[in-house]
């Protein structure tokens, strides 16, 4: 039992995340048939929305077409999971929990659309760059301004990152409501100027509603992520500071240079992934889209799953963004789960994955603090020997 637990403890980074996904899903399944439905049936149904049969070699002609559509959609929402669990990721590295990825994406997302709206004598490729550009300087910028304060003031970035969100928000809501300054055309439509053509990332697969190259930029990232942590001297400067500051400080490295840094490049993924969707499918945006948005709050579970590492996070990206397709009115049968509940089924599934993951942190840590001595039996003392007067 013993050197089970060593190897589940050495492994951890690869064990926790599996084994949390795996119960997860069997207490999900628990729920399935407390409302009286087959779960294995259930599963099944919202795996195939996902559109991941589409990879099997026996899926059938007809149900490959309507595959590829539903592997289009979760690849869509794939797309700005990765950036905004990147935005996680990296703050974490040094240290910091960035609450604030909901409000980086939508600045992303409206400094792109701006620049995607306008300009439209330019050509796609620079005009498709320029609005990337303003999108990761405002992400960038959005985040960097909770880095600036905890270096200045040691404000917390949970607490700045949050209020940071709802200014984003907000703010939104004001440039595209009725008689915002960026409002559209339509005088009684609460909705923004739509991305003209030149602006639009190119699609590269399907019809109706076809992926974007958006996709690539995310695969990318992760790429970038991984030698930006691994092979920089600003990688290893913001993961030292994440272990110790204290040491890194007297080491010579600048603290607060790498917390400001850390959170702007944090801000600056999740701009990108604003980008990705306003230039690559939505191209335009109402008011009432700033109340649903939850891409920046779900790539924190995103990034806890994948454990902040780059191949981490794509898989756990993949498994979040098809629970949100395959339990969607439009791809559930009713017959076999409601789809009202079935969306209630992803948040319980979600939810149960970062607390599994996060109790890892607590039985890790407990199983140091007793010296690989947790879980088994104290030692017994000897008997104390007896006296003997001479």
């Amino acid at each position: 039992m013993r050197t089970a637990w060593r190897i589940a403890v050495r492994f951890q980074g690869i064990v926790v995340p599996v084994a949390a996904t795996v119960l997860a899903f069997l207490i999900g399944g628990l729920v399935v048939a407390a409302t009286g439905h087959n779960p294995i049936t259930a599963y099944r149904a919202i795996f195939d929305g996902t559109g991941l049969n589409y990879l099997f070699p026996w899926t059938t002609e007809e149900d490959r077409l309507f595959a590829a559509r539903n592997l289009q959609q979760t690849l869509i929402i794939f797309t700005p999971l990765v950036f905004t669990a990147l935005a996680v990721a990296f703050a974490y590295r040094c240290g910091m929990f960035n609450i604030g990825g909901q409000g980086q994406y939508w600045v992303g997302l409206m400094a792109a659309l701006y620049v995607g709206s306008n300009f439209e004598s330019m050509g796609q490729l620079p005009h498709v760059l320029l609005a990337m550009v303003a999108a990761v300087a405002a992400g960038a910028i959005w985040g960097g301004l909770a880095g600036v304060m905890k270096a200045v003031s040691g404000a917390h970035e949970v607490i700045s990152t949050i209020m940071l969100n709802w200014i984003a928000i907000f703010g939104g809501k004001y440039l595209f409501e009725l008689g915002g300054p960026l409002q559209g055309p339509e005088p009684s439509i609460p909705r923004s100027d739509t991305v003209v053509d030149s602006g639009k990332l190119p699609a590269i697969w399907g019809n109706l509603q076809p992926l974007h190259a958006g996709v690539f930029l995310a695969l990318v990232a992760l790429v970038v992520y991984w030698v930006l942590i691994n092979r920089t001297t600003l990688g290893y400067e913001v993961r030292a500071v994440g272990h110790n500051p204290d040491a890194a400080a007297y080491g010579g490295i600048n603290v607060s240079r790498n917390q400001v840094l850390a959170l702007a490049i944090s801000g600056a993924f999740a701009g990108m992934g604003g980008a990705t969707d306003i230039l690559g499918w939505q191209f335009a945006i109402a008011t009432n889209v700033f109340d649903v948005g939850q891409l920046g709050f779900i790539g924190i579970a995103v990034a806890l799953l994948g454990r902040s590492g780059a191949v981490g996070i794509m898989f756990a990206a993949l498994l979040f963004a098809g629970l949100q397709v395959g339990t969607s009115t439009r791809q559930l049968d009713p017959t076999v789960f409601p789809p009202e509940l079935a969306g209630n089924l992803a948040t319980i599934i979600q939810g149960l994955i970062i607390l599994f993951v996060g109790a890892e942190f607590l039985i890790v840590l407990l199983w140091r603090r007793s010296g690989g001595r947790f879980g088994r039996r104290p030692p017994i003392e000897p008997e104390a020997a007896p006296k003997v007067n001479l």
